[in-house]
């Protein structure tokens, strides 16, 4: 029986952070790990276009979500690791998927409906204003990102299952009029969704500049840590750990024993400091050796490149003959 594929994109915008680690590195490394799933992860360049990014960020932070995912254990012997713009057969298959999407479905797409949103609230008058046909049709794109590699499973969270609804939509548009040509995908959506707080304890996240740098020097991680919020509550009095940000950190690394531990220490009354400090010793315990790893690979970029060409190669692989029969079923082409 063939092993199902998995597959996820990861977009090369801003900083790695501990958000990303929790909420979607490690699940997916964990995926990567399964002997019944053959992984497939990218770098999705070409979707960061949408914001129009200075060039010289794109290749940096394409370095950074490499080196990132390196480091933290994803294996490039078993898991399909590629640049999405090393694989041009995916903007051939988006232009044919183009074809067959209906506008209707772009108008209710979630990227698209939160920025016209944006500008009503601000009284724009042309509600398409500062949206480009790049953010308008990424669906397409991320279709393609799907369908290319006959995709079983797409981990999301439940407000990203609307991308796979829309590549099932597309598929099956495409399949009706020419055949049975492109595999179905499903959303893998985890039962338990890890919400990693930020230092404001809003969701971390860099638009809202809360984040925990995955990398960054020991002493910039601790001042960092030292910046959560918290309240006035004197060190000596006892504290909710439940409704703590430091704590609900903590738990996303900690051993069971090391947050019963903590979760002791709060409530018989200990200092914001001292949690801080103690959140602080788990993380870089924990992100030591990933650090010395990232290190080592932002150093040498020749590497990062070797490895991502060579997954090219294998992902060049598995597109060609899905793009030979979409040609075919469409009558495109030599015969």
């Amino acid at each position: 029986m063939a092993r199902r594929t998995v597959l996820t994109g990861i977009k090369p915008t801003g900083t790695p952070h501990l958000g990303n680690y929790l909420g979607a590195i490690r699940p997916a490394l964990a995926l990567a790990r399964d002997p019944e799933l053959s992984a497939a992860y990218f770098i999705a360049d070409y979707h960061a276009l949408t914001i129009l990014p200075r060039p010289e960020e794109v290749i940096d932070q394409t370095y950074q979500v490499a080196a990132t995912w390196l480091a933290l254990g994803l294996d490039p012997a078993r898991t399909i690791f590629f640049r999405q713009s090393d694989v041009p057969e995916l903007f051939e298959l988006a232009w044919v998927l183009a074809c067959c999407t209906s506008k209707g479905w772009m108008n209710k797409a979630h990227a698209y409906k939160a920025r016209v949103a944006e500008n009503q609230a601000a009284g724009v008058e042309d509600l398409d204003a500062g949206i480009n046909m790049g953010l308008y049709s990424y669906p397409v794109l991320m279709a393609a990102d799907i369908l290319l590699f006959e995709t079983d499973l797409v981990p999301v969270g439940r407000d990203q299952q609307q991308h796979v609804e829309i590549a099932r939509d597309i598929a099956q548009r495409f399949n009706h009029v020419y055949g049975d040509v492109l595999h179905l995908p499903e959303a893998l959506i985890p039962e338990e969704v890890a919400i990693v707080p930020g230092t404001d304890g809003r969701k971390m996240s860099k638009s809202h500049g809360n984040i925990l740098p995955l990398f960054a020097p020991a002493r910039q991680l601790r001042k960092a840590v030292m910046r959560i919020v918290t309240d006035s509550t004197p060190p000596e009095a006892p504290k909710d750990p439940d409704s703590s940000s430091v704590f609900q950190l903590y738990s996303l690394l900690a051993t069971p024993a090391q947050r019963d531990e903590l979760a002791a220490r709060l409530r018989q009354g200990i200092g914001w400091g001292d949690a801080k400090q103690a959140l602080y010793e788990l993380l870089d315990d924990h992100l030591r050796e990933p650090r010395a790893r990232y290190d080592e690979l932002m150093a040498d970029r020749a590497r990062i490149d070797r490895l991502l060409d060579e997954g090219a190669e294998r992902a060049r692989a598995v597109a060609r003959p899905v793009m030979d029969r979409v040609r075919a079923a469409t009558g495109i082409g030599r015969r």
